[in-house]
Parts: structure tokens; C-alpha cells; sequence
């Protein structure tokens, strides 16, 4: 390309670097880094951003520090994208409270995404934070967005995962309600969370939404609710489920 007096623009070096991390060599992306800077290309903010992503993915905390500072002092400001990849990579790699830094300062300044709320909200209930979930939850219309299914789902698991049972059965029905409809992902994950807290009888609610929007009910849920169910109590269980699951109960024929 040299010799050919074709020089490389910061897509070019953006997207070698993003190739190179995908695959996991990342010493190799940063010196791609090196010599786009050497060349004179300027970097920018997603060109950071891929090279942090790539840090994270090899737990490499350090090095993204490093080039987070060197990108503002540079005049780069982190954008939402930025402060996405800064908050699930600090999360991933069990750095809460540098995840929770980032959250705040990304509040002050930018105006999250869906998607960044869901992450950021995926933080703090993996960090045990849930009335700071919570409050964040129901900040969301003031920044003029509306909760989607990943959002209500991590709301609902982490109700369930507490046995708030009456409070995640609400939050769902506010959920419907609002226009958001629950995805066959959603209805199943729930279905699991109640299995494996005994709940039969309420998992058969969730198990008629998933027959009555033709949603395929998951082999390994099928399986769980087998082991639950067979624990006992076949004939109450098999009252209270839909009739086409009464074989799992072992009273079905």
C-alpha cells in the first residue's frame, strides 16, 4: 500500500485493530495502534474503544486505564459506546466499584442508551446493589427512553432470586401492560428461576404464556421441572400445571 502510495485512514487502522482483538491478539492490535500514531492517523473515540474492549477480554486492567487517559489527553471525550465497553469490561472482570465510577461519571455527562442501562443495571444487581438498581430502573423514562425485555427480565430474575415472588409478578404484568411483551427467552429463563426455587405451581402461569404464544418450551427447563416436580407432590403439582405438562408431575399416563 506504501509503495503504491495508498496511505491508511483511521477506519483502515480502526478495523485491523478490531480484526486483531476479535482473535485475540492483542499485543499485535497495539502495536497496529503504535504505528497508526506514528504515521500520524489519528485515532479515535471507537478506535479506543476496540482496543480497550480488546484489554478487557485479555483482563488486562491496567493497559485500559492507560488508554482511557491517553484518549482525554488528547481531547477525546468517551462517548456512550465508551463508557458501555468501560462498564460491562469492568463488570466481567469483577471490578464492581470501577464499573459503579464509571456509572456515575457516565451520568453526569452522557446520555446512556438502552443498552447502557441495561448493562448498568446488570452491574449493580450482580453487585448486590439492588435498591440502586432499582432507583436507576426507574430513572429511565426521565432520561426519555422505555425499558425493553432484557431490562425488565434482569429486574424480574433478581425479584425471583430473592423470592420477591408477589413484586416480580407485578413488575410483569406493569411490564405487558406498558407494551413491553415478553419473548420466548424471557418466559423461559422466568420458568427456570421459579424451578429451581420449588415454585411450581407458579412456573405453570408462565408455562400457559409460553403455550399461548406458541413459544417452545426449552428441553432443559423440561427437565428441570421433571426433577422438581417429581419430588413428592406429582398429584398436587399436576392440578396446577397446564395439562399438557401433567406427565412431568409422574402422575400423567
Amino acid at each position: 500500500m506504501l509503495d503504491r502510495s495508498i496511505y491508511p485512514d483511521t477506519l483502515f487502522f480502526t478495523t485491523i485493530i478490531d480484526m486483531l482483538c476479535k482473535n485475540g491478539r492483542i499485543m499485535e492490535a497495539q502495536d497496529i495502534f503504535d504505528l497508526m500514531v506514528h504515521m500520524g492517523v489519528k485515532p479515535n473515540v471507537y478506535t479506543y474503544a476496540t482496543l480497550m474492549h480488546g484489554y478487557f477480554s485479555d483482563g488486562k486492567m491496567d493497559e485500559v486505564r492507560k488508554l482511557l487517559e491517553n484518549m482525554c489527553s488528547i481531547g477525546l471525550k468517551p462517548d456512550v459506546v465508551t463508557y458501555s465497553i468501560l462498564i460491562d469490561g469492568y463488570s466481567k472482570n469483577g471490578r464492581i466499584d470501577d464499573a459503579l465510577v464509571v456509572i456515575r461519571e457516565m451520568l453526569d455527562g452522557v446520555k446512556p442508551s438502552i443498552i447502557t442501562f441495561n448493562i448498568m443495571i446488570g452491574v449493580l444487581l450482580k453487585g448486590s446493589r439492588k435498591e440502586e438498581a432499582k432507583d436507576l430502573f426507574g430513572g429511565i423514562w426521565a432520561k426519555g427512553l422505555v425499558p425493553d425485555v432484557v431490562t425488565y427480565s434482569l429486574m424480574i430474575q433478581k425479584l425471583i432470586e430473592e423470592s420477591s415472588l408477589q413484586e416480580s409478578d407485578d413488575l410483569f404484568l406493569s411490564m405487558e401492560k406498558n407494551g413491553c411483551v415478553a419473548d420466548s427467552h424471557m418466559l423461559n429463563a422466568i420458568v427456570r428461576s421459579l424451578l429451581q426455587k420449588g415454585e411450581v405451581p407458579r412456573a405453570g402461569t408462565y408455562l400457559s404464556k409460553i403455550d399461548e404464544r406458541r413459544f417452545t418450551f426449552e428441553a432443559s427447563r423440561a427437565s428441570l421441572l421433571a426433577a422438581v416436580a417429581s419430588g413428592g407432590k406429582g398429584q398436587e403439582y399436576k392440578e396446577l400445571l397446564p395439562e399438557k405438562y401433567h406427565y412431568f408431575s409422574g402422575t400423567g399416563h
